[in-house]
């Protein structure tokens, strides 16, 4: 179906620093690579961004600014009017980003030495926020079945049982592996944790990105009780592709957890604003829809052709994603070390996808791969897998 939006023509992203293609990312080698790496889109934004921030460059001065009045409602009415979630504007609180936030969050609600639980395989800067802040990881891995994956619940009431257990990362929708998790699903989880007493903190940065069929669940719309034991983390960044000019959101709507979280931003002075990333935050909320509408259309086409290529790859199966425009391919067929099938994705099919490895030892075997590009060059790339794996 044809758009007003163009995501067919390529954008040469080399003509900025941008992380995806750099060489730190891709190595010095790895300028011709398909760099599906980096979570962020290679297609421009939204025009109603691009005008907003014209405009505020115009007017040529760029000193200290207040949050924009019209930011909050517009946050607060996009959760309205696109998921059904009404939030208090008094409980948003804002951060640089939503990895800031995730540290600050195990820091000021448990002790070194503390358990947070994940859900591997899972975004992997979990790990690094868990280990450098001295807590220990617990894992509760997910389980896959019949090419789906699940939350292991029975092993999740064990696991907050343990008093030593305070908080659980929830990645709502999932990264790597694009479940959308069920509003079931989500109060199972919730009433385990609250029944013994474990935060959670849950990263809903993917939230905007679903496909037909699919629900995003706020984790704190399911009710007063389980928004009141929850810090949920929100922004643009991945709906809109301004990963490079916005900041982020935490919604918590307990008084004395929002007051600490206050008072870390304030003592780490992580409360600034920044001019062009208030513009593109209020555009985006208020006039971006019919544009990540559009997107989702697209990734869709993406995803079928995807789905039509590994047709002819029998050793490459695909877990279906409810959301997000990252894909987990499974080559555990390939019966290859997670070395071995970097390598071999690498110099073989030019792919510079994502290690499954770097999501926990349960994604020995996988890539993440990034399908927000230019269909021809997806195609292309996909050819050249047809091609490696033959």
């Amino acid at each position: 179906m044809a758009t007003e939006f163009d995501f067919d023509s390529e954008v040469d992203r080399r003509e900025v620093p941008a992380l995806k293609v750099h060489p730190m990312v891709l190595g010095e080698d790895g300028a011709e690579l398909f760099a599906a790496g980096v979570a962020d889109m290679d297609f421009r934004v939204a025009p109603p961004i691009i005008e907003a921030m014209r405009q505020r460059v115009d007017h040529g001065v760029f000193g200290y600014e207040a949050v924009p009045r019209g930011l909050m409602p517009a946050l607060t009415g996009w959760l309205e009017t696109r998921h059904g979630w009404t939030v208090d504007q008094a409980h948003i609180l804002r951060a640089p980003n939503v990895l800031n936030s995730l540290a600050i969050a195990a820091s000021l609600f448990s002790e070194e030495g503390d358990g947070i639980i994940v859900q591997p395989p899972v975004f992997f800067d979990f790990f690094d926020i868990i280990r450098e802040n001295r807590r220990s990881l617990v894992e509760n891995p997910l389980v896959l079945k019949d090419g789906r994956y699940e939350m292991d619940f029975a092993r999740l009431e064990l696991m907050a049982s343990d008093p030593r257990n305070r908080i659980l990362f929830l990645c709502n929708p999932h990264n790597p592996v694009g479940r959308v998790w069920t509003q079931p699903e989500l109060m199972q989880l919730g009433d385990i944790c609250a029944r013994h007493g474990v935060l959670v903190v849950s990263d809903e940065l993917h939230g905007d990105i679903v496909f037909p069929g699919h629900n995003y669940t706020p984790f704190a719309s399911l009710g007063p009780g389980h928004a009141h034991n929850a810090i949920v983390f929100l922004s643009p960044a991945k709906s809109f592709n301004i990963a490079g000019c916005c900041w982020s959101f935490t919604v918590i709507a307990d008084d004395r957890r929002r007051k600490a979280f206050q008072a870390e931003n304030s003592r780490l002075t992580v409360n600034k604003n920044n001019a062009f990333a208030s513009v593109a935050m209020q555009a985006a909320y208020r006039g971006g829809g019919p544009w990540l509408d559009a997107v989702i259309l697209y990734l869709q086409g993406n995803l079928d052709l995807v789905r039509q290529r590994l047709q002819q790859m029998p050793q490459v199966e695909l877990i279906e994603p409810d959301g997000t425009f990252l894909l987990w391919l499974d080559f555990r067929k390939l019966q290859k070390s997670p070395d071995e099938l970097t390598a071999f994705l690498r110099a073989k099919a030019g792919w510079a996808a994502t290690r499954g490895i770097a999501f926990g030892e349960q994604g020995a075997g996988f890539a993440r791969v990034n399908i927000a590009c230019p269909r021809a060059r997806l195609s292309k790339a996909l050819d050249q897998l047809i091609t490696a794996l033959s």
